[in-house]
């Protein structure tokens, strides 16, 4: 397949995302052409019907020649951006040709906001089914290369946005570009890469030019992949493995090392998994007032979640992560092989997030999680299945997606990925607090809380309880802990009103209506004490 690197840009997203109007604007800024795919085939067809009209009376031949047209713009290349029909990304092998052949950026809109921008203008009959047409297509939008959000920004603004992800995956090696995701927050958008190994030059290349580069790992870590820390950066700093290390006390100690052998110029490699990757964060958002930091995750965990977003923290306390900072990454880069090395209890605990985003994505995703929950289950040493890289690249897709539409927590939009936290985080501290070998892995405690979820959604909105029960099976499947009455003691039950993400009393709670249907709603921490309370077993 004909590849043009960089020159090819590709628009995809719903009707009304203002495609065209942002196409021409980004060719007019960077001397490209533009082409509107619907011009292509409303010239190409035999009686010059528009694609709306077309969509209208025949919506299958209409994907026809869209696809035809596409493949035929793929073949020319050139310097060109291409604004796509609405329904485009998400039939065929569209969306793998254009990702093959250059940057595909979505531009997310509301139904809402599409509806408001469409009325007056010409016919657009799909318009009409736009709930449904929009959960359908939301899977193949978040698997662009980027998403931009473009509520209440000007086309201009909208444009800048698109311009700035070009920037980041025009510094992704040329290699490692088409599997890349670009974490689109204009002048400090960054790239999250996944290939089978890390490219210690790629994580350089993005600290540059700083003077002086810590790697920041635990003891495990440190033992197993010794070359690769070593490459990575100029001194290696190792703290216990375990979320005992995310403390004040480690904290102190770190910056106390770090400011001996680093100055304001200097950057940061986190190599590890969450507890790394969050304590590392932390030092590099608040040594010298912040240096540049770098995510290298080692654990599954991490390179679908804790590594991505720029959320850091230590605990304190009463609660996990209840000190931290937003403090985005210069690259995430994930090498999959190191997976293999992972211990049997971590990598179970990497489902209980992949679990997560399987509720949160839909039937598509938890069809491809569970075809991954024999090797979760698997003893040491085997290999993880090819099915993975894909449910990886999901995951990381979708959280980028979220993120890059409310980086700071504002919108409502990214406390989505809570679900599950907060009464796994309860259990989570409640047994560190205690006796620290009765603790649970962060993975393990969130598989707890998605059951917890369920409960609570099924007594808030009456969802479905079959949920539960599909759940509990597939955390077994994984070989992770499902009885979650057990685990609600009162001391966890208690700890639910310390939660950091409340106001007052009430908390946002992420329920399940359905599975790829999740929501944030507000319940006082005394309503969901109750519901879990009435839960819990004699």
């Amino acid at each position: 397949m004909p590849r043009s690197g960089e020159n090819m840009i590709f628009l995809v997203g719903f009707m009304a995302a203002g495609k065209t109007s942002v196409g021409r604007a980004i060719a007019a800024a960077s001397g490209r052409r533009f082409v509107d795919l619907d011009d292509v085939i409303a010239l190409e067809g035999p009686d010059g019907e528009t694609a709306g009209a077309l969509a209208a009376r025949d919506e299958a031949e209409l994907r026809r020649r869209e696809a035809a047209a596409l493949q035929a713009l793929i073949a020319a290349g050139g310097e060109v951006v291409v604004a796509t029909g609405g329904g485009a990304a998400a039939f065929g092998d569209n969306l793998a040709r254009m990702r093959a052949a250059g940057l595909v950026v979505a531009l997310d809109v509301t139904v809402a906001e599409a509806r408001r921008r469409a009325d007056g203008g010409p016919p657009r009959p799909l318009l009409a089914h736009a709930e449904r047409l929009a959960a359908a297509r939301a899977p193949a939008y978040r698997r662009a290369h980027a998403v931009v959000d473009t509520t209440g920004r000007t086309i201009d603004e909208v444009a800048a946005q698109v311009r700035a992800v070009a920037a980041a995956w025009a510094r992704v090696p040329e290699a490692r570009r088409e599997a890349a995701t670009i974490l689109a927050l204009g002048e400090r958008s960054y790239p999250i890469t996944a290939a089978r190994t890390v490219d210690a030059a790629e994580v350089r290349a993005a600290l540059a030019p700083a003077t002086k580069i810590a790697v920041l790992t635990d003891a495990n870590v440190a033992r197993a992949h010794p070359g690769l820390a070593a490459a990575l950066g100029d001194l290696v700093v190792e703290i216990a493995p375990g979320e005992g290390s995310k403390s004040f006390a480690t904290y102190e100690r770190l910056c106390r090392d770090l400011v001996r052998g680093l100055d304001r110029g200097s950057a940061i490699v986190a190599l590890g998994g969450g507890v790394v990757g969050d304590l590392a964060g932390f030092c590099a958002a608040t040594l010298f007032r912040g240096i540049p930091i770098a995510q290298v995750p080692t654990s599954l965990v991490a390179m679908v979640d804790a590594a991505i977003g720029g959320k850091t923290g230590i605990d304190a306390a009463g609660g996990k992560n209840l000190v931290g900072a937003f403090h985005q990454p210069r690259l995430v880069a994930c090498g999959t092989q190191v997976l293999a090395t992972l211990p049997a209890r971590e990598r179970r605990a990497g489902f209980g997030e992949l679990w997560k985003y399987a509720l949160l994505g839909g039937r598509a995703l938890w069809e491809r999680v569970a075809a991954c929950a024999p090797w979760s289950a698997a003893g040491e040493g085997a290999a993880p299945p090819p099915e993975l890289d894909e449910v990886i690249a999901m995951s990381i897709a979708y959280k980028a997606a979220i993120v890059s539409r409310d980086e700071l927590e504002r919108s409502g939009q990214r406390a989505l990925l809570n679900l599950g936290h907060t009464i796994g985080h309860a259990i989570e501290s409640a047994g560190m607090d205690g006796d620290p070998r009765g603790a649970l892995l962060h993975g393990e405690a969130v598989a707890l809380g998605l059951v917890a979820a369920c409960r609570v959604s099924q007594a808030v909105h009456g969802s479905d309880t079959s949920l539960e029960r599909e759940l509990v099976a597939a955390l077994a499947a994984s070989g992770l802990l499902a009885d979650v009455d057990r685990w609600l003691t009162p001391d966890v039950i208690g700890r639910v009103a310390l939660d950091k993400k409340r106001a007052g009393n009430v908390l946002r709670y992420v329920t399940i209506a359905e599975m790829g249907a999740c929501t944030v709603t507000d319940i006082t921490a005394l309503r969901l004490q109750e519901i879990l309370r009435r839960r819990v077993a004699p």
